[in-house]
């Protein structure tokens, strides 16, 4: 098996044999109640943030597809209609109703990918800044292993109380074995079907795509994730964002 890039895109292949597909999923039908409005189509850089997470992977060699879980109203639209930067890649572009949850969002999404494309990758909509590197080193390890997801250490102190507070502190939890997800979470297709199909807890309960996997009793691999693929929750990260996309901010003094 060779390592290859093409493209700025990163494939394991054998030679002669045809670079590996990946359909991505962007589950996108939440409401926003902790940013206080539609964070996706807030402009970023001059870019409404659906725009730049999309743009992210449409351009890629190595992906087909991508389906956009979305709130109903939304799934009709044209991928010209949600930015004319999209219109180009129309072809790749396709929208489907989201679900009362997360992860029902990304089971209709994955529904609609062909037999046909082997990988999936399930990336976080409101994650706009995700680098290509960042996308090449974990569609890589996926290929190598079987699923991966890019992770940051954990580094505040994690206490483990029964909540809500006021509450008595049970116990502090070791946080050398713990990690940060972040996405795009990257695994086969027939693995997560399949996961979905024998899931043991109701969906709603299921905090990330690759718990699926655990749950089914299949290894997941970690890779190094990145500072900058923050995920946009509240206006404080909308301009930490900001920030990171401006040129000159990485050399400010205080």
């Amino acid at each position: 098996m060779r390592r290859s890039r093409v493209a700025g895109k990163v494939s394991m292949s054998s030679p002669g044999e045809a670079m590996p597909q990946f359909a991505v999923i962007l589950p996108a039908a939440g409401s926003s109640t902790r940013f206080g409005g539609n964070k996706l189509r807030h402009h970023l850089g001059g870019l409404p943030v659906i725009a730049r997470s999309m743009l992210a992977f449409v351009g890629r060699g190595d992906v087909t597809l991508l389906i956009m879980a979305t709130r109903p109203q939304v799934a009709e639209k044209l991928p010209s209609e949600l930015h004319p930067s999209l219109a180009e890649h129309g072809r790749k572009i396709k929208l489907c109703a989201g679900g009362e949850c997360r992860a029902a969002s990304v089971l209709n999404a994955l529904r609609e990918v062909p037999p046909d494309i082997e990988w999936v990758a399930v990336h976080d909509a409101a994650r706009p800044l995700v680098s290509q590197r960042l996308i090449d080193a974990t569609f890589a390890a996926a290929i190598e292993r079987g699923a991966a997801v890019p992770a940051l250490p954990v580094s505040l102190t994690i206490k483990q109380a029964a909540g809500p507070l006021p509450a008595k502190v049970q116990r502090t939890v070791p946080r050398r074995e713990l990690w940060a997800m972040q996405t795009p979470q990257v695994m086969r297709r027939a693995d997560l079907l399949d996961a979905f199909a024998r899931c043991p807890i109701p969906l709603d309960e299921v905090t990330d795509d690759v718990q699926l996997l655990e749950l089914a009793g299949k290894e997941v691999w970690l890779v190094p994730g990145d500072d900058q693929n923050l995920k946009i929750t509240t206006p404080l990260d909308m301009k930490i964002a900001e920030m990171l996309l401006e040129p000159t901010s990485s050399s400010r003094e205080f």
